[in-house]
């Protein structure tokens, strides 16, 4: 009963962030726009919800994206309706392209359409985030290699297989770039996109 009680409550959480009913700590730029990637089924719903709920009460614009538009479960049974389709996100749209982690992410990492979205957002120079086992979608889109870097332990062979430099902190900042390992990370993961937003790097 009360893990029911809790879903629906965290449930009612995040639909008051997505519809801007929680108020704004201070403004992270003009207008920012964030794009929030997820897995059509299985995403991690505390890196969902923390990081957008922080974001939302900083003042950006924060819109869910999957490859359906029908409600997803994550993981912990947290439901999500997405606003729009990743074939239809454009990262011209958007000041911040990430990826929210969760044993569903596993789709996006051989998904060409992901691989051109963090590709023309690195090109652009956004900000591009990615947490749990999404770090890996970003490795294998060629954007990490060379650069420091953090994922889900389970990935680290695959991830250093793909040229990059592995940290195993919890978030790693590099450049434009933030990583972080697991839902445990996933506030210190939305202090660190926002930190970005702000013009700040490591």
């Amino acid at each position: 009963m009360k893990k029911i009680f809790f879903i629906a409550a965290a449930a009612a959480v995040l639909s008051a962030v997505i519809s801007g009913g929680i108020g704004r700590a201070f403004a992270a730029g003009p207008e920012a726009k964030a794009v929030f990637v997820i897995a059509e089924k299985d995403f991690q719903d505390d890196e969902l919800a923390k990081p957008l709920r922080m974001l939302k009460n900083s003042g950006v614009g924060v819109t869910v994206a999957s490859t359906t538009l029908k409600q997803v479960s994550g993981m912990n049974g947290l439901i999500v309706k997405p606003h729009m389709l990743l074939k239809d996100v454009r990262a011209a749209d958007f000041d911040a392209v990430v990826f929210i982690g969760g044993s569903g992410s596993v789709q996006y990492i051989d998904d060409p359409v992901a691989h051109k979205l963090i590709y023309d957002a690195f090109v652009a120079k956004k900000v591009i985030g990615a947490i749990c086992l999404a770090p890996m979608i970003l490795a294998r889109a060629g954007v990490l290699k060379y650069k420091r870097a953090t994922v889900y332990p389970s990935e680290a062979e695959n991830f250093k297989a793909c040229g990059v430099h592995y940290t195993a902190n919890p978030v790693e900042i590099y450049g434009n770039i933030v990583t972080a390992n697991g839902p445990a990370a996933a506030g210190e993961f939305g202090s660190a996109l926002l930190t970005l937003l702000k013009g700040g790097n490591t």
